[in-house]
């Protein structure tokens, strides 16, 4: 065998050797982030009249309500951040207490000290729990109910309102039921599930409330998400 011959052999073995270790090393680099869950689908009407149907990710209705300090807020009002809700009542005697320190654990390892003082950093997560029992957490129930978790009222809000309008948008925007599986009972919604929103408010996780490794990994998720919107601020920088 000649050596042209022998060093083409060679070649064509270490090729694909070589192909395998670099698209290895690149995807062990790559970050994986959280997927998005739902598709809508959208009809458009062109110009000249003619519609043309299209999917895009499900982004979760607006929805307003009163929080724990009695004031009218709604979920658009949350800008540029990323959420974390939850579903609660304050009677609950078993899972919500468990659901409700969960939380607050991961509000404050969202949390810096300032000038000795420890503050809740606001510009990175939103906290959003909805009562199910709305007829009787009325506001000042919702308020005593996170002061005795020491709920941050600032990052934290505790929803109250129509009981119509807190269980259409489980159900048919955070999608609950789907997540929860047949066995949901839809006329008392009780999940032990966290929903993680992104910044467009598309859902990107469910999380098991109750679950330590669970937990660990939506605290990763949220960092995720705002390293996503990092990434395209970059973009539209080198956009302009």
């Amino acid at each position: 065998m000649s050596k042209n011959a022998v060093l083409a052999l060679m070649v064509a073995l270490l090729v694909p050797v070589i192909c395998y270790w670099l698209v290895k090393w690149r995807s062990e680099a790559d970050i994986i982030m959280p997927r998005r869950y739902y598709m809508d689908s959208v009809v458009e009407k062109s110009t000249d009249g003619k519609t043309s149907s299209d999917t895009v990710w499900h982004k979760t209705a607006n929805v307003t309500l009163v929080n724990q300090l009695g004031d009218t807020v709604s979920l658009y009002d949350i800008q540029g951040k990323v959420i974390v809700a939850d579903f609660i009542f304050t009677r609950c005697p078993n899972i919500c207490p468990a659901l409700t320190r969960n939380m607050a654990k991961l509000q404050q390892s969202f949390s810096h000290y300032n000038e000795g003082r420890k503050v809740i950093d606001s510009s990175i997560v939103r906290f959003v729990s909805f009562t199910i029992d709305p007829e009787r957490d009325s506001v000042r129930a919702l308020k005593n109910y996170a002061d005795k978790f020491g709920v941050d009222h600032d990052n934290w809000w505790m929803l109250t309102g129509p009981k119509k309008t807190i269980y259409d948008f489980a159900l048919n925007e955070l999608k609950m039921a789907v997540v929860d599986g047949e066995g949901v009972d839809t006329s008392f919604i009780h999940t032990q599930k966290f929903v993680l929103l992104d910044r467009e408010y598309v859902v990107r996780g469910y999380y098991d409330g109750l679950d330590t490794t669970s937990l660990a990994r939506l605290a990763s998720d949220v960092g995720l998400l705002m390293l996503e919107k990092d990434r395209k601020k970059k973009r539209n920088l080198f956009r302009k």
